[in-house]
């Protein structure tokens, strides 16, 4: 196999210095033994206790203020319990009770790994043959939690990344919008989720309105709950009709905020232990504007929910599950464009084989076609996707990663008939990048592992993980793994 692939040193390490203050609560008994501590200290030792917290930790974070006292306004159930208007509390102890219940976390700390990368939607100040970038990464910390961070590179004519250092103060979304529900829509997801048949299911239908918010459905679930004696599966229903309402939401991060600074952390109960390897592609609407969509897996500790992921400038986002039959699995990649007027997913619905999928809503995916199968022995324990395919005139490219002996992650690679995507016209016979022996090593060993890649001056860049501790990225010259993908194209089976 003759193709001229050359690995780069750059080497996108974690860092556990890029923390959050994420809020910190273990129950309401605790809280109320620890808030009733702060009040009994007097005036001038929570104003000196106060100081200390603030010079120790103000350069750390944007706006540690604003932390602690959205932090406050979290505790304002358990305030109301002890019997005390939280509007009557003093700046100084809101602030220092915000603090208590405020915790720095390592988003970084264990791993930095699974990328992908698109076009940055702003090109000012870019050579010709320069294209600006925006690489995502699967960033991991203490418990495992998983979250996506950013950074933004120039990539040049000789295909050289140059990353721009990473701010220091890392944020969270300053608004979070809850989303407003149809019901026939979201009772049609349930239905998919769950048996309707139990006690819980008819006094729920009959409370929702035509439409509601978050707030509501936790108001009727709440009233059901105190209304009927709960069998089993009422109980699930109840908690499964809570968790789907928490998948939707927005967020805006600050104006003033620099890409590596933006930090989606789990906010949903859906993805509380993880969200976990986003692939992003810049997809080209029917307008012909571009939207940013990604899919990922929401992981709550116990089951996983397939989501996607939508902004057209980085600093608005927009989250909803996937729904359908189909939207089970892992590692669901969407095509860039539209194909014979539908939306186009590769997807891995059984954990072995590769999939494609067509769908008039791109929240909504019911039926797919198998289009791979595991055929060499680097992939015979399982072929999946490495990111949304890329368009060449030779056909759809699409990267995958083949699981072998020893539970070896390889990266291959295929093509695809562009107005037909389910015919494969080409795949290699052996793997396009092997773990060596500097990438073997790490939390997971023996693996690379992609979520995307870009066509950039006749080369494909791709960003890739090594042993789901750190990440780096290989150059293939496109022409090369073309023709390779391409020479038995048209001979006799």
């Amino acid at each position: 196999m003759s193709i001229n692939i050359t690995r780069k040193d750059i080497v996108f390490q974690p860092d556990s210095s890029r923390v959050i203050a994420r809020f910190l609560f273990s129950s309401d008994e605790r809280a109320t033994q620890l808030i009733t501590a702060i009040l009994n200290l007097s005036e001038q030792e929570q104003k000196q206790v106060l100081s200390n917290v603030l010079r120790k930790y103000a350069k750390r974070h944007r706006n540690i203020l604003k932390v602690f006292e959205r932090h406050f306004h979290k505790l304002h159930p358990v305030l109301r319990s002890m019997g005390i208007d939280s509007k009557k509390v003093g700046t100084t102890e809101q602030m220092l009770i915000g603090s208590y219940f405020t915790m720095e976390y390592s988003i970084e700390a264990a791993a930095f790994f699974n990328p992908s990368i698109v076009e940055d939607p702003d090109q000012s100040g870019t050579g010709s043959d320069e294209r600006r970038v925006i690489l995502s990464f699967r960033a991991t910390g203490e418990g495992h939690i998983s979250s996506i961070v950013f950074r933004s590179a120039i990539i040049d004519r000789d295909n050289l990344i140059t990353v721009e250092p990473p701010g220091r103060m890392l944020d969270s979304p300053a608004h979070v919008r809850n989303h407003i529900y149809k019901k026939k829509s979201f009772l049609a997801k349930l239905g998919e989720m769950q048996n309707p048949e139990n006690a819980a299911y008819p006094v729920i239908e009959e409370k929702l309105t035509e439409t509601f918010t978050y707030e509501e459905l936790k108001r009727y679930v709440d009233e059901t709950s105190k209304a009927i004696e709960l069998d089993m599966p009422s109980r699930i229903f109840l908690r499964e009709t809570m968790w789907l309402a928490s998948s939707h939401y927005e967020m805006d991060f600050s104006l003033d905020t620099d890409i590596s600074e933006r930090v989606i952390f789990p906010i949903a109960d859906t993805e509380k232990r993880g969200i976990e390897d986003a692939r992003f592609v810049r997809f080209q609407q029917d307008d012909n504007e571009p939207i940013y969509y990604a899919t990922y897996t929401a992981y709550d500790g116990t089951s996983i929910l397939p989501k996607i992921l939508m902004t057209s400038d980085f600093y608005h986002f927009k989250v909803l599950p996937i729904h359908g039959e189909i939207a089970q699995n892992k590692g669901m990649a969407l095509f860039p464009r539209k194909i014979k007027g539908k939306y186009a997913m590769l997807c891995r619905i059984d954990g072995v084989n590769n999939y494609i999928a067509f769908s008039d809503n791109i929240s909504v995916w019911r039926q797919a076609t198998m289009i791979q199968s595991p055929k060499y022995p680097w992939e015979f324990v399982q072929i999946g996707n490495c990111g949304s395919p890329l368009e060449t005139e030779a056909g759809w490219l699409v990267l995958t990663h083949g699981v072998g002996p020893m539970r070896e992650y390889v990266l291959g690679a295929s093509l695809f008939e562009l107005d037909n995507p389910e015919i494969e016209i080409g795949r290699l016979s052996q793997p396009l990048l092997i773990p060596n022996r500097q990438e073997r090593e790490g939390y997971v060993p023996n693996v690379v592992y992609s979520c995307g890649a870009l066509i950039h001056n006749e080369s494909l860049i791709i960003p890739y993980a090594m042993s789901d501790y750190a990440s780096t990225y290989v150059v293939v010259d496109l022409k090369d793994l073309l023709q390779e993908l391409t020479k038995n194209v048209g001979l006799p089976a």
